[in-house]
This record gives structure tokens, sequence and C-alpha cells, in this order.
């Protein structure tokens, strides 16, 4: 007797056992593409109602999809692929996700068991290729370790930091008699424990240094959105008075239009971030990882402040920057007791007027007659959405202006590549959000360059009418390659033309509605029309050509070095 108090039958075989333990996980969506390895799960999913499996075109993107899926709901996502080519063809996806700490359950499908190590065809060894950008990784090698397998993989891919977790499937084993086994009730991970509780001394010690600090800055990182701490968070800054910067990773933490909150900070962190950050005494550092992009020089880094750094994973403690303080806890539970010792709200200090003082708007953008800019554009689809779409984006100029002009309110709104970087991501991310929450159009925007990298999953779109609008911002380049090779390469500017198709052509192939801008009255007029359209619309934006992102923090400068303007 199960939970929900229905007798199922003993799966027969390995396939319809596997369907089974997810189930059990509350896996009710897959993402996937079929291949001759995995035809037993296929033929298993057939008759199987609980799960709705989504048919991407390519198996990136069926990763991609899964991860956007995870980052909207905060549950693992779940992708099916074949053997072979349909495994690597996701390593992408995988190492997207594990960079970017999204729990994933990858499901791969292998050749026989006793086909194996004999080159066989569609046989690559995906185990040892993902052991690098996977949290753990399984081969099933027996029927009976499957639901021990399953449960451990969900488990480990959403606890602790999160991460993607891949299971590779030999045919024969989901073939195999599975008659009397069922879903393991039990976990015992050798070598996986759970997160230490913090301690009394280690939250007065967080107290003590807050209270003590002149300058202190809050570094939001992405740990407090998987953690679901945002709330927690903005209750510690109402009580405390202190001004808060995000990583990229980290917007949606805090609300974008509160007026405490001071930008992106790092590489293209606005003014008002990084002169705080350069300035703070204390910077509590929650839940960032501290990569280049944020960090700039790190020997130039804040230097003069106190370093809190709290972090699910204690790998990250001391490993980039040090910190003078250095806690593994889940952030979360340490804001809701830091919380009752911060007492009432309190009057703003001279440093929060003064840091919330300082520009936030940049990088800004001007309208010049007859050419569209893409900050323009940002701004029109921030304000017709009122700021509360999910929005997916790609990787490159277009991902730094969604993330300085779209003001994001709540968490879990914003998906995009940070830690890897990966073009192609936002379009089929788009898709995996609009699965996951259909109330409302999800936006996608993307560059002329990114988009054409996945442009196929717009049938996916269409065969699940799918509400995603598409914003392409086309300016004829692979617009931040172009932009470095304008300031650090004497403009020689190598391979960053690139063609595109007529777009609206392109979508209407696909029986989509297509819109296209060239002014800021046509950019307003069919981002209003494409809101009112139900499912996908494609809407096109030729912006101006050489368009900048700043500041921009040269290579290999500290964060207080900004470039600001082109002179």
């Amino acid at each position: 007797m199960r939970e929900n108090n229905t007798v199922r039958q003993a799966p027969s075989i390995g396939a319809q056992l596997l369907l089974d333990c997810l189930i059990e996980e509350k896996v009710n969506t897959i993402f996937g593409y079929p291949g001759g390895a995995v035809i037993p799960i296929y033929d298993a999913l057939y008759d199987c109602p609980h799960i709705r499996h989504i048919l991407t075109r390519h198996e990136q993107a069926a990763i991609h999809a899964a991860d956007g899926y995870a980052r909207v709901t905060g549950k693992p996502g779940v992708a099916l692929v074949t053997s072979g080519p349909g495994a690597t063809n996701a390593i992408t996806g995988i190492a997207n996700a594990f960079m970017d700490s999204v729990p994933l359950v990858i499901l791969t499908g292998q050749v026989s068991t006793q086909l194996i190590g004999r080159d066989s065809f569609q046989e690559v060894n995906i185990y040892g290729m993902t052991m690098d950008v996977t949290k753990h990784n399984y081969v099933v090698r027996n029927v009976a370790e499957l639901p021990r397998i399953i449960k451990e993989a969900f488990h480990i891919a959403s606890t602790g930091r999160p991460g993607p977790v891949l299971i590779d499937l030999p045919k024969d084993v989901m073939t195999a008699a599975a008659d009397g086994l069922l879903p393991a009730e039990h976990l015992n991970i050798r070598g996986y424990s759970a997160i230490p509780r913090i301690t009394e001394e280690e939250i007065v010690q967080v107290w003590d240094c807050i209270t003590q600090a002149q300058r202190p800055v809050i570094l939001a990182g992405g740990g407090i959105i998987s953690s679901g701490a945002a709330e927690a968070l903005l209750a510690l800054v109402e009580q405390t008075g202190i001004p808060v910067v995000s990583t990229l990773m980290g917007i949606g933490a805090f609300p974008a239009r509160h007026p405490w909150y001071l930008g992106m900070v790092g590489m293209h962190g606005t003014f008002a971030a990084n002169r705080a950050v350069h300035q703070a005494d204390l910077l509590l550092c929650l839940g960032t990882r501290f990569n280049d992009r944020v960090s700039g020089k790190a020997q130039s880094f804040s230097p003069g402040s106190l370093k809190i750094h709290i972090d699910i994973d204690n790998a990250e403690l001391n490993k980039n920057i040090p910190a003078g303080i250095g806690i593994t806890a889940d952030l979360r539970e340490l804001l809701n007791r830091l919380l009752p010792l911060a007492g009432s709200r309190h009057t703003p200090s001279p440093w929060l007027v003064e840091a919330t003082g300082w520009p936030k708007k940049v990088p800004h953008y001007t309208s010049e007659e007859g050419l569209l800019s893409p900050g323009e554009v940002i701004s029109l689809l921030d304000q017709f959405t009122q700021g509360s779409s999910i929005v997916a984006t790609d990787v490159g100029q277009h991902q730094i202006w969604t993330a300085h002009h779209y003001k994001f309110a709540r968490p879990r709104r914003f998906l995009t590549s940070g830690g890897l970087g990966t073009m192609g991501f936002g379009f089929p991310a788009a898709i995996g959000a609009a699965i996951a929450d259909s109330s409302q159009p999800v936006l996608c925007i993307t560059g002329d360059g990114s988009f054409q990298m996945n442009l196929q999953e717009l049938m996916t779109a269409v065969d699940y009418d799918l509400p995603i609008k598409i914003a392409i911002l086309n300016n004829g380049y692979l617009g931040m390659v172009r932009q470095w090779q304008q300031l650090f390469y004497q403009k020689r500017y190598s391979s960053v033309q690139i063609s595109s198709p007529d777009y609206v052509t392109f979508a209407k192939s696909y029986g989509v509605t297509g819109l296209r801008a060239s002014t800021s009255q046509e950019a307003e007029a069919i981002i209003q029309q494409s809101l009112s359209i139900p499912g996908p619309v494609l809407m096109e934006f030729n912006v101006k050509e050489e368009q900048n992102v700043y500041p921009m923090v040269p290579p290999g400068e500290s964060n207080d070095r900004m470039i600001t303007t082109d002179g």
C-alpha cells in the first residue's frame, strides 16, 4: 500500500521499476530525446500517465530545459538521453548545471553490460567523462540496485550544495526481470553527511562583527536563492540597514527596486556596488564562490574589509578569496537565527546614506534618433511585465544588460548561465521554465549569435504551446567578443560579424508570430502585441551595432578600476 492508498503491481522489468522509483521521488516531468539504448524506458513511458515527457529537438536542449525547470521549482530537473552521441551531447548542459549548482538527475542509456568495453555501437564511457562535472554518478549493473541508486541520486542532487547526478542505465538492466523489487525506503550513503548545525558561538561572532562595523556590506550570491533564504535576507537588511550587492547568480535574492540594493558587483557591476565593496570594512559574503568575474584582481578585492564567508560547501571557503571568518552553514538557518538579535528597524546610518547615493544606473543607455538601444528594449520589457516575469538569457552583452535593466523582485526569476557561460542556454531554459510555470509569459532575452545555437527548439515551444516571448537583440555581431576586440585588440574584429536568417520569416515557418522593431515606438508596440498573443512569439529588435556594456573591469585589474565609457 502506497501513500496515495492505491496498490500498484510490482514492475516486471527494470524500465518499469525505474519509472516507479521516479514517481516515488515525486517526478512528474522528464525532458528527453529517445534512442536505441533507451527504447525500453520509452516503451514503459507509453503506459505511464503519471510522468509527462517533453520531447526536445537536441539532447543539450533537454538538459538545459531540465535545468530551467529546476531553477524555477527548486526541485531536481530530470532528463533522459540515449547512449553514445545522446550522452555526449548532454555534457555541456551537465557542466553548466554543475557550475551553477543546479539539482539535476540525468538518465543516460548505455549498451548492455556484456558489450561495455568492446567499442560497441553508440558506446561511450559517459560515467568517466562526466566525473568532473557531476556531484556524483552511477552505473547500474544489477536491477536490484536500481531503487537504492535512484533514491540516493535525488537526495544527493538536492541536499547540501545542489548539483547534477548522472545515472548510466545499461539496456539489459532495463529489460531484466524486476518482479518483487520495490523502491528503497532508507538511505545510508557512505561518506555523504548533512551540513553540521551552526553553533551559538558562530551566530554571536557574526553578530558582534556586524554591530562593530562602520561600513558593512552584504554580498548576496546564488546560495541565498538555492537555500530559500531571500525572505530572511530582506528582513535582516531592513532591521540592520546594511546595503546589499549581489553576484550575477544572486540577482533576485534581494528586490532590485529596493532603495538599499546597490546592484551587481564585479567585472560588469554597477559603480555603486563595486565602490561599496571596495570601501567596506565588513563584507558579509553569503553563498558565493568568488569566481574571477566577481572578485577581479583577487589581491585588491575589498582590501580593507573583514570578510565573513558563509557557504554550504566548505570547499569554497578560502578557495579564491581568504576569509577572516569562514562558516559552513545553511544560509536560511543562519539568517533566521540572526534576526532575533537584530531587533527593530534602525535609522539609516551615514554609511547607508552615502552608499545609496552613488550611481546605480550604470551602465546607462542613450537613445539616438533611428537607433534602438539594447538597454532601452530590456527596460521596456521590464516596464510592460512589471518586473514579474521569469526571464532566461543566453551569454554575452544582452545577459549583462538584462542583469542591470530588468528589475527582478523575486528569486528564481532570472535564469542565466553564470559559471560556464553557455551560449544556447537561454531558449531551452525558458522552455523548462514555461513547463514549470505557464501562468504568465516567460521571456527569453537573447542575441543573434546565441539564439542560433538552439533555435531548433522553437518547434518544442510550438508543440507544447508555451507562452515564451523571445526577444532577439540583433546587432550583427558576437557582441561581447567584439567589445573585447575593440577595447583590448585595437579593433581587430576577427570572426565576430555574424549573419542571421530573416527571423520573422523563420518564425512563420514554425507557425509562430514573428515581429520586428527598429525604433523605440516600434519596440513598444511589438512588446505589447507579443504579450497579448497566446503561445510563443518571436521578436527581433534591430539594435545599435557597436553598443558596449559598461562599466567593465579590464582583465587582471581590481574592481575599482572600471571603464565606464567609450572615451
